[in-house]
């Protein structure tokens, strides 16, 4: 079987990072991917937004890198996670991409490059294979 989610989108966020109580890093960014269509003879635009998760070194990386704005291609596989809502006892499901590999492909959305650090623009960053952390180790 075959799990694999490839995107190219701007980040709509800042980078946020966190730790989990054993001490693995996480870092959560959402992304925007845009595709213009023709309908009845008018242009149209659709925007999807990914839910980006990283880990470990990928996550200390991203965190550190990337700005809300920037250009990435993201790859990894998709995976909903589920919980009570404490507030209203509602089951509350959430789909994010796990990402294996990072590419900052250019800077925000004006094409400024850079990425300091000696990260050139287009420089893969992971995967990261430290081992799989359990969803439930997570502290959000």
């Amino acid at each position: 079987m075959l799990n694999k989610c490839m995107v190219i989108g701007h980040l709509g966020r800042d980078p946020e990072m966190r730790y989990t109580a054993n001490g693995s890093a996480v870092t959560t960014f959402s992304v925007a991917t845009s595709r213009r269509y023709t309908s009845n003879g008018e242009q149209r635009e659709e925007t999807e937004w990914f839910n980006v998760v990283t880990w470990n070194r990928l996550a200390e990386t991203c965190a550190q890198y990337l700005q809300k704005g920037r250009l990435v291609y993201v790859e990894g596989r998709l995976q909903t996670r589920s919980w009570d809502d404490q507030a209203t006892g509602q089951k509350r499901y959430r789909t994010e991409l796990i990402a294996e590999e990072v590419k900052f492909l250019g800077g925000g959305r004006d094409g400024g490059g850079g990425g300091g650090g000696g990260f050139a623009p287009g420089m893969a960053v992971g995967p990261d294979r430290e081992g799989d952390i359990d969803p439930d180790d997570l502290p959000f």
